[in-house]
């Protein structure tokens, strides 16, 4: 117990290590061995015994006491194996520095590189590079879209917003609102085969335009129901028509938080001059290009995938299908709890954004 005592007080993880470890804890493509090592020293650094430990993460309190007392002694390289130990590798050093770095950096004539054009190049096996590539968490693949706000009074939107998720004001309903536009009313040219027991469902790849819809949705985020309207046009009209409605459908003693963005339909005059007229409404506009802030876009996503599924020989069946939706989505209401921390967001934004003028820099 002395031992285990000493080896615990000496563990104090800076930001950079618990990251580094966290993000091992989290991967799918580490090591089970190096995860093992990384939950062992958080969990330490955590308090917690090392009895404890070894129950949790399926070793023993020596294999525990070890991983310790080697990161006390060494940090993040003192996990590492040992040179010397195991299997000598049997691939030649400069193909897996190739198939490493080139990873990174495609020849003009290819917009990415695969595992066969790269295992081509570097002179290996196509399942050598998918498991070099796996073992140092390289996608080429896969891209995600992002766009970093240049809103000069990014900071203050963004804490406003956030403030309301992580502590609502009492007496009062905070709205998450939006406009789903262009909901198309798509017809498959041919009927599709359902999905059955060996084949997958089809569907044609070819389809009939009937029009489009847009839907007005605001969230509420305390109970996830939904106030919603339909209409065939996006316009100041549609949206001030929608903020009746809005003020129809709820208490008249409550004060109304709309989150919103910064489409001109909501800073209209005939819409300001509404709002004034009603000081229970409170506009609470998210910064440029920051809709992911606004919670009912999850509710979009969930809505855009029903309705792709489905083919509309009409308009009306388009708007249907919606309002059937929606009433089954009020009748079940899930609630979308905002949880991820403002700080941990705001320093991943500065870090992207030291990324891109880093990029820049380096293409200049």
């Amino acid at each position: 117990m002395v031992g285990e005592a000493v080896a615990r007080s000496k563990i104090v993880l800076d930001a950079e290590e618990r990251r580094e470890l966290e993000r091992r804890i989290n991967a799918t493509t580490v090591a089970v061995r190096d995860r093992q090592r990384a939950e062992i020293v958080v969990l330490s650094a955590a308090g917690v015994r090392q009895d404890r430990i070894a129950s949790r993460v399926g070793v023993s309190r020596v294999t525990v006491n070890h991983w310790c007392q080697r990161f006390v002694a060494g940090r993040l390289a003192g996990l590492e194996d040992a040179a010397g130990r195991g299997r000598k590798p049997s691939l030649p050093r400069e193909a897996v520095r190739m198939v490493l770095d080139k990873a990174v950096s495609p020849p003009a004539t290819l917009g990415r590189w695969s595992c066969r054009s790269m295992a081509r190049m570097a002179g290996v096996s196509k399942a050598t590079v998918q498991r070099l590539w796996a073992a140092n968490d390289i996608k080429p693949h896969l891209s995600r879209t992002f766009k970093l706000s240049r809103d000069k009074h990014f900071e203050a939107k963004f804490w406003d917003v956030i403030g309301l998720y992580l502590n609502p004001p009492e007496k009062a309903l905070v709205l998450c609102c939006d406009e789903k536009s262009q909901c198309q009313a798509l017809e498959r040219t041919q009927p599709g085969l359902p999905l059955g027991i060996g084949h997958i469902r089809t569907k044609t790849h070819d389809y009939v335009r009937h029009g489009t819809l847009t839907l007005f949705a605001a969230l509420n985020y305390l109970d996830g129901k939904l106030i919603t309207r339909i209409a065939r046009r996006h316009r100041h009209q549609e949206w001030l028509a929608f903020l009746k409605t809005i003020d129809r459908q709820t208490p008249a003693d409550l004060d109304i938080h709309l989150i919103a963005d910064n489409y001109a339909t909501h800073k209209h005059d005939e819409v300001t001059r509404w709002l004034a007229k009603h000081p229970r409404f409170h506009m609470h506009f998210t910064p440029t290009s920051s809709s992911w802030l606004n919670m009912v876009e999850r509710f979009f996503r969930d809505l855009t995938d029903y309705i792709t599924e489905k083919s509309f020989a009409s308009v009306g069946e388009l708007s249907d299908a919606i309002i059937a939706f929606l009433a089954e989505r009020n009748n079940n209401a899930k609630r979308y709890v905002w949880q991820a921390r403002g700080e941990d967001i705001l320093r991943k934004i500065e870090a992207a954004g030291q990324a891109l003028a880093i990029t820049a820099a380096a293409q200049c």
